[in-house]
């Protein structure tokens, strides 16, 4: 068992080594069977909404999973790291996030199977067969195009802001790529509950499941992770409500230690 462990470790190592880190880059644990990731403060880091959306989607362990706005692909490499699903696609529209998520997939020896695709969501009809997953996932910009501050660096305001992309746009891009009882998976905040919920069944995705999410209690939720399923019938279950910190102040688990 010891020299299994020492065998696994040099190999990390090499492989770590062969990864070329750019400018600010750095290669962070995501602690869940030796899985990595590269990132780069200056751009958008993942953030607890990713990984929640990752433990909260229910995908088949022989599903082909699309990851819509995937940025560094820390969605599809945790889906991966959790076998949920056999094969990930991320598609990601800026160039330098597309080259920094492919690099992580190499780091983790998954290229193979992970797949970082560059392009626009809203060209789904031309990048992708029509019900050719069985499930989508998306952490998707959560504010308006022209609302709230601008961020000094596009590519931080691109991920924050619908600059390039409508959440209708992601929804219709959802619904035209899953099969028929595939899952949609997203994360996105309170306030657009409705309009979310309106736009999925608009496009054939029923709303299945929904979760609430607190910074702590007695806090208002600022997140929430749904879940609808291409062409079900009609019947939401609503989950307990996600609590961030407890009373205490300590983290939850399933974020402090990502996996």
């Amino acid at each position: 068992m010891a020299e299994r462990v020492r065998e696994t470790m040099i190999s990390l190592i090499k492989k770590m080594s062969d990864v070329v880190l750019r400018e600010n880059e750095r290669i962070d644990d995501l602690e869940i069977n030796g899985f990595r990731i590269i990132q780069n403060p200056f751009c958008f880091c993942f953030g607890i909404d990713a990984v929640m959306l990752a433990n909260f989607a229910r995908i088949k362990k022989n599903a082909k999973v699309l990851d819509m706005g995937t940025g560094t692909g820390i969605i599809p490499i945790l889906l991966a790291a959790k076998g949920k699903g056999s094969d990930w696609t991320g598609l990601e529209v800026q160039s330098e996030m597309v080259e920094m998520a492919r690099r992580s997939t190499e780091l983790n020896d998954i290229s193979h199977v992970c797949h970082i695709m560059e392009g626009d969501i809203k060209d789904y009809k031309s990048l992708f067969k029509h019900a050719e997953f069985g499930a989508v996932t998306c952490n998707p910009p959560y504010m308006k195009a022209n609302s709230g501050l601008t961020n000094p660096s596009d590519n931080l305001y691109i991920s924050r802001h619908e600059a390039l992309v409508s959440l209708e746009e992601i929804i219709a891009a959802a619904s035209y790529v899953l099969k028929s009882s595939g899952t949609f998976s997203m994360v996105h905040r309170p306030y657009r509950l409705v309009e979310i919920m309106t736009l999925m069944r608009k496009h054939h995705i029923e709303p299945k499941r929904l979760q609430m999410v607190q910074p702590s209690i007695g806090k208002e939720p600022n997140l929430i992770l749904i879940e609808g399923v291409k062409g079900a019938g009609v019947e939401l279950r609503v989950l307990p409500t996600f609590y961030v910190y407890d009373e205490n102040g300590n983290m939850n688990d399933v974020v402090g230690g990502v996996g």
